[in-house]
């Protein structure tokens, strides 16, 4: 064997992948089915647990640049999400498990791509390894990584969202819809009046909660349990996950007091995923709380919502902006245990690895994408963020290098259209710019 890659989610399934693709033996680690997690189901490689989104394809924000980079650099994850997309307005949503099953079939079909089932305890020191076990890394390879690195591990809770029966939805009730008719009408939309609202968030405040142990860890903030957004504000949900706007009731002919969202979930429609609904509510409040939600009412519940503890590194000590690891040789670490956040972000530092390893593997100096490319600033900000208040991200727009000064004219932009005009064009910019420094790093590439 050449190189190890130990767990199989997004990350490491796309780092197995690129080094086989790139003509090297891989032996590729997961402890599940024999062990799994408190939010795994399944065996199968990159199963998604949380959500099925890949977020936006709208071409100027931070996941649609950050999509064509991956594209460029043929990434297994994103070419199998696409064959397995689900209507989802202007977002990459997929079937979870038929998307899986592919991603599965073809690392264990490839034959450069050793699959070894079972818990690992610690890397081999023999082979150049990619550690991609994600947020629930198992206790006894944390604690030989926290050792090594002779730093604590960092924890963040991140919440579920509840899924249900598509049968089991109002439709006399929920309408179809996009935000301003964006991307199709892919959303079955739950309207609420005020008096359906303050119902709902009288209810939701004084649910009965799952007990957290460790009580000073903090949320991930981009994926707060609901309950938690509703404690900051009454009014916080209208304006995050139930915000009604650009969505016309065909009943009113009006946007409603506030909506909710459901997501078609599987290719064949069946469930739908509650959107921004993650919470750490009990089970049996869950069911009651949600049916108060016009549409509702009788929803069957295929997955109730769920809490559980993430771990990541603290990158900015620990990580080269290469992603690999600078307290131990031969060693990188991948996916949302290097402290990024998000499916495709995940997938993405997976891909990054791999090409760092392939590297080492043909005895280069390490060469980190380029600042200026949606990938390259999301590692260099793990490398250089301050390490007190590090915390994981996504790809944001706000990572990137500023654009040249000159380079818009931005008053020109907002007397013509405003600040959206400026926002467009400023997406539209960095992207420009991030494909002409991939082609650049990719001329260099063996």
């Amino acid at each position: 064997m050449d190189a190890a890659v130990i767990g199989a989610g997004l990350a490491g399934a796309e780092a197995a992948w690129q080094l086989a693709e790139r003509g090297w033996r891989v032996q590729l680690h997961e402890m599940r089915p024999e062990q799994t997690t408190p939010a795994h189901r399944t065996g199968l490689a990159a199963e998604m647990v949380c959500s099925n989104s890949f977020k936006s394809d709208d071409p100027f924000s931070a996941t649609g640049i950050l999509k064509e980079e991956m594209r460029r650099l043929d990434s297994l994850i994103l070419a199998n999400a696409q064959a397995n997309r689900v209507p989802a307005g202007q977002s990459l949503a997929v079937d979870r498990t038929t998307f899986a099953e592919a991603v599965t079939r073809k690392l264990r079909a490839h034959p450069r791509i050793h699959w070894v089932s079972g818990e690992v305890h610690a890397p081999d020191p023999a082979l150049p390894t990619i550690l991609a076990t994600g947020p629930l890394t198992s206790d006894s390879l944390c604690q030989w990584l926290s050792d090594r690195l002779e730093s604590d591990r960092l924890f963040f809770f991140d919440a579920i969202a509840p899924i249900v029966e598509a049968d089991s939805i109002d439709t006399t009730l929920a309408f179809r819809a996009s935000r301003y008719n964006k991307g199709g009408a892919d959303f079955l939309n739950c309207p609420l009046n005020k008096e359906e609202y303050e119902r709902f968030v009288d209810a939701l405040l004084t649910a009965p909660r799952v007990e957290l142990n460790e009580v000073d860890t903090p949320y991930f903030e981009a994926c707060l349990p609901i309950e938690v957004m509703a404690d900051r504000g009454r009014e916080t949900l209208r304006h995050g996950p139930m915000k009604p706007v650009g969505l016309d009731d065909p009943r009113t002919g009006r946007w409603p007091h506030a909506a909710v969202q459901l997501r078609q979930d599987t290719l064949a429609g069946d469930h739908y995923n509650l959107v921004g609904f993650q919470t750490r509510l009990k089970w049996g409040a869950q069911e009651e709380v949600f049916r108060l939600i016009p549409g509702l009412e009788k929803a069957v519940f295929a997955r109730l919502g769920s809490i559980h503890r993430n771990t990541y590194v603290q990158a900015p000590h620990v990580l080269e902006a290469t992603l690999a690891v600078k307290q131990h040789a031969r060693l990188w670490i991948a996916g949302q245990l290097s402290g990024v956040e998000g499916y495709l972000e995940s997938a993405a530092s997976g891909l990054a690895a791999a090409l760092s390893v392939h590297r080492h593997l043909r005895g280069e100096a390490p060469r980190a994408l380029p600042e200026t490319t949606m990938l390259g600033s999301l590692l260099h900000y793990l490398a250089h963020a301050n390490p007190k208040t590090f915390c994981p991200t996504n790809a944001m727009l706000g990572l990137f290098p500023p654009l040249a000064p000159h380079a818009l004219d931005i008053r020109a932009l907002k007397r013509a259209g405003g600040i959206k005009a400026v926002k467009a064009a400023k997406g539209a910019a960095f992207r420009q710019r991030s494909e002409e420094a991939l082609t650049s790093f990719l001329g260099g590439l063996p």
